[in-house]
C-alpha cells in the first residue's frame, strides 16, 4: 500500500479510501465487515462514510455497520475515519436537524459517535456548503468538538473554490487549524474542479479526495458490459449513447495499456497534483480486489496526454483556461 499525507497535516493516510456508502443498501451486514477486514489487511487505513447514508428510510444505517465492526475487531485505532454532516436522518427535514448551524453540527456530532461506537472521528466533513449559517458559527462549533476530544480534522466535501477560500480565512481569524481536506466529484470524464477548487486546495494545503472515480460505472468498461448483456441505469445509458465515440477510443486504449478501464481511472487520480486518494466503493470483495490493482498502474506522460486527448480538461486552471 502507499501513504502520503492528508493535506498540510502530519496524519498519514492510505492513497486509496474505503468509500462504505454500499454498506447496508447494496452490501449486506456480512459483506460489508469481510470487506473492511480486507481492505484494513490489505493497508486500506483511511475509511469515509457519512451520517446520511444507509438508504432511505435508513439513514445512519452505514455508520452502525461500521460500529459494529469496530467493537467486534477491536481495531478502531488502526483506522483513519471520515465521517459527514450536513443532511438529516429523516425524509422530512425538521427545522435545525439539518445543515451547518452549531445546533445541529453537535447534535450530529453525538450522534454519529454512537452509530459509530467511537469516543473520536478522526475527519468531521461538511457533506456540503451551508449559505445560511456564518462561518463564525460554524467553527465556533468545530473548535468545541476538536477541544473535547470528539473530532480531530476538519474537511469539506462538495465546496468551490472560494468557500474553501472563504471557510479557510474565516478559521485562520479564529486561530483555528480550519479545513485539511476537500472531498470533490472527479475523474476522467468530470474535470471541472481542475479550474478552481484543485488551485484553491493546493494554495491552502488540503488534500482532494475525489469521489464517484469512475463516474458512476461509466469508465469501468460499461461498453464491453453492454454488449455482454447486462443492463445499464436510465442516467448511465443516456450518458453511453451521448459519449458513446469517447468511450470506445477510452476503452480501446485501455487494451492497449492491457488493463481493466476501471483500473486505469483510478490511476488516472492517484497521478494528479494534489490528490490525496480516490474513494472507492466495492459493493463486493472482488470489486475490492480489483481496485487494488490500480496502485500498480503507472502512467508516462505519453499515457497521460493520450487520456487528455480522450477526455480533455477545462484548459487548466481559472482564468487562464478561459482568459489570457
Amino acid at each position: 500500500m502507499q501513504y502520503t499525507k492528508l493535506g498540510r497535516t502530519g496524519l498519514k493516510v492510505s492513497r486509496l479510501v474505503l468509500g462504505t456508502m454500499n454498506f447496508g443498501p447494496e452490501t449486506s451486514e456480512e459483506d460489508a465487515h469481510a470487506i473492511m477486514s480486507r481492505a484494513l489487511d490489505e493497508g486500506i487505513n483511511f475509511f469515509d462514510t457519512a451520517n446520511g447514508y444507509g438508504g432511505k428510510g435508513h439513514r445512519g444505517r452505514t455508520e452502525e455497520i461500521i460500529g459494529r465492526w469496530f467493537d467486534k475487531t477491536g481495531r478502531r485505532d488502526e483506522v483513519v475515519l471520515g465521517t459527514k454532516v450536513y443532511g438529516g436522518l429523516t425524509e422530512d427535514e425538521k427545522p435545525n436537524f439539518s445543515r451547518l448551524s452549531a445546533v445541529n453540527v453537535r447534535r450530529s456530532a453525538i450522534g454519529s459517535l454512537k452509530r459509530l461506537r467511537t469516543d473520536h472521528i478522526d475527519l468531521y466533513q461538511m457533506h456540503h456548503v451551508d449559505r445560511e449559517t456564518p462561518w463564525d458559527e460554524v467553527w465556533q462549533s468545530m473548535d468545541r468538538l476538536v477541544a473535547e476530544g470528539d473530532i480531530v480534522y476538519v474537511g469539506s466535501s462538495n465546496f468551490a473554490g472560494w468557500h474553501i477560500a472563504a471557510a479557510t480565512e474565516a478559521a485562520r481569524r479564529r486561530g483555528s487549524l480550519g479545513l485539511v481536506s476537500e472531498q470533490s466529484l472527479y475523474n476522467l470524464a468530470a474535470r471541472t474542479v481542475e479550474l478552481e477548487v484543485l488551485p484553491a486546495a493546493r494554495h491552502y494545503g488540503l488534500g482532494v479526495i475525489p469521489w464517484s472515480p469512475l463516474g458512476g460505472g461509466l469508465l469501468g468498461g460499461v461498453l464491453r458490459k453492454l454488449d455482454e448483456g447486462r443492463r445499464a441505469s436510465a442516467g448511465i445509458a443516456s450518458q453511453v449513447e451521448e459519449k458513446r465515440d469517447q468511450l470506445q477510443q477510452w476503452e480501446d486504449f485501455c487494451d492497449e495499456l492491457g488493463e481493466k478501464p476501471g483500473d486505469v481511472a483510478l490511476a488516472w487520480l492517484l497521478h494528479q497534483d494534489g490528490v490525496t486518494g480516490p474513494i472507492i466503493g466495492p459493493r463486493t470483495m472482488e470489486q475490492l480486489e480489483s481496485a487494488l490493482h490500480a496502485l500498480e498502474i503507472s502512467l508516462d506522460d505519453d499515457a497521460l496526454r493520450r487520456l487528455d486527448e480522450i477526455f480533455p480538461g477545462p484548459g487548466g486552471s481559472a482564468p487562464e483556461a478561459y482568459a489570457w
